[in-house]
């Protein structure tokens, strides 16, 4: 059979290639959960590293290679319909036929590629291997519906782009944040790699390449998503209504939504597209982790779910590759960026907002400003003011404004203020 040989080609090709090396990401993948592993999250963020990094780590233990199956479904030689999914256990067999699948880990790659995928994973860890690991970049692996397809029996892992702490171990550059924020070489150093990620963001490619070439290859990753991401999976034929409705979201990046308002505009230019068209596109945008909105906080609960809502980009590469960015607009890459960080550490963010704003609030517990730059008065008043508001409201004795570069304490009315810069805020993944 065509199909199996070219299967026995595959896997025999993974036996004999040498694994890539693999710089460690801060997620670590659990080897005996006895769940399903998926791991998603945007495209290019190194999902498939993950699985090579997890790997990498099972032959360290003492694994055979030969008891580690991989398998990428959108290799194009495989061509595979959901009633030949059993062909690969068949092939796997007939090469290891003394080797127990019960200790065999499974690895499949992109597997939302072949239809019927839920079906197949769950007889093999229902009835083979407990050892199972999937990814995907497809919207509706990404999505809720994951839980639903494999009903309980998965943990979901979600790969962002580079923390900037990973993004430094990417430039294999160690710094220390207690000892070597006093030396002005290393600190020099830092403040320059923090500069490109600021600019650049940290998809993993982009940390290598030539400053010419990455705008490019960001601005590639955005028309991928959009077109076969988004258009493709969910069939939207007019893309033109599509682009200018995330020309929109990029805009507003850091602001406040108003879908109606984005409405009330295709409506004046003539351009006929209904206000549930573009909650839907709301929806597939965030599916693809394209970006992520942020709730207003409220006692109640339904309050927050329906009160206003930021936008907030997966990447400040996205912001400055698609959005024409001076200066004046470094205050929101800086605001973009510090939510990134913080959303790969805190499961709770919210903004408060009473006659003052504040922009973010972490479980309820700590009080945060961004601020590019406080050297002017009026500025420094209004994110002060918002962030005492927001004290005042919490409970709080303290509070903090990250900015790109400046570090004191002040003491507002009894309520400690602490001006943090960013990179010390990445570096050390504290606020403390």
């Amino acid at each position: 059979m065509v199909k199996k040989d070219i299967l026995k080609s595959l896997i025999m090709e993974f036996y004999i290639w040498k694994l890539p090396e693999v710089i460690d990401r801060d997620i670590t993948l659990p080897s005996d959960s006895n769940k399903i592993i998926s791991v998603v999250g945007p495209r290019r963020t190194g999902k498939t590293y993950l699985l090579f990094q997890h790997i990498h780590r099972l032959l360290k233990n003492g694994l055979p290679k030969e008891k580690c199956f991989y398998l990428n479904f959108e290799d194009e030689r495989l061509d595979l319909t959901n009633n030949e999914l059993d062909l690969i256990l068949q092939v796997y067999r007939e090469l290891y036929p003394d080797i127990d699948l019960s200790e065999c880990y499974f690895f499949f790659d992109e597997v939302q590629n072949v239809d019927g995928w839920e079906r197949f994973v769950r007889r093999i860890y229902d009835s083979i291997s407990k050892n199972v690991f999937i990814t995907g970049s497809n919207s509706k692996l990404l999505g809720e519906e994951i839980a639903t397809s494999l009903r309980g029996r998965t943990i979901k892992y979600k790969v962002l782009p580079l923390s900037f702490k990973e993004f430094l171990r990417f430039k294999r550059f160690v710094f220390n944040s207690k000892r070597d924020l006093y030396d002005s070489g290393k600190k020099s150093r830092l403040i320059n790699m923090f500069s490109e990620y600021f600019i650049y963001g940290g998809f993993p490619e982009i940390v290598f390449l030539s400053e010419d070439l990455k705008i490019k290859t960001i601005q590639e990753y955005f028309e991928v998503m959009i077109y076969r991401d988004i258009a493709e999976r969910y069939g939207i034929k007019d893309t033109l209504v599509l682009k200018y409705f995330l020309k929109r979201l990029v805009e507003n990046t850091t602001k406040n939504l108003s879908v109606y308002k984005i409405y009330n505009e295709l409506k004046s230019q003539g351009m006929k597209v209904g206000k549930d068209t573009l909650y839907k596109y709301l929806d597939y945008v965030q599916n693809v982790y394209m970006i992520k909105l942020l709730k207003k906080h409220h006692h109640s609960i339904i309050k927050t779910e329906f009160a206003e809502k930021k936008v907030y980009l997966i990447d400040n590469g996205f912001l400055k590759s698609i959005r024409a960015m001076g200066r004046e607009d470094f205050g929101i890459l800086l605001e973009n960026m510090v939510f990134h960080e913080l959303s790969c550490k805190y499961d709770n963010i919210v903004y408060f907002k009473g006659r003052k704003e504040c922009d973010f609030v972490l479980d309820d517990n700590i009080v945060l400003q961004v601020c590019y730059d406080l050297s002017n008065p009026e500025t420094a008043k209004r994110e002060i003011e918002g962030l005492k508001e927001a004290c005042k409201y919490f409970g709080k004795n303290k509070g903090y404004i990250i900015t790109y570069d400046e570090k004191y304490h002040i003491n507002e009315n009894g309520i400690d203020i602490f001006v943090l810069p960013a990179y010390d805020l990445a570096v050390t993944g504290s606020l403390e």
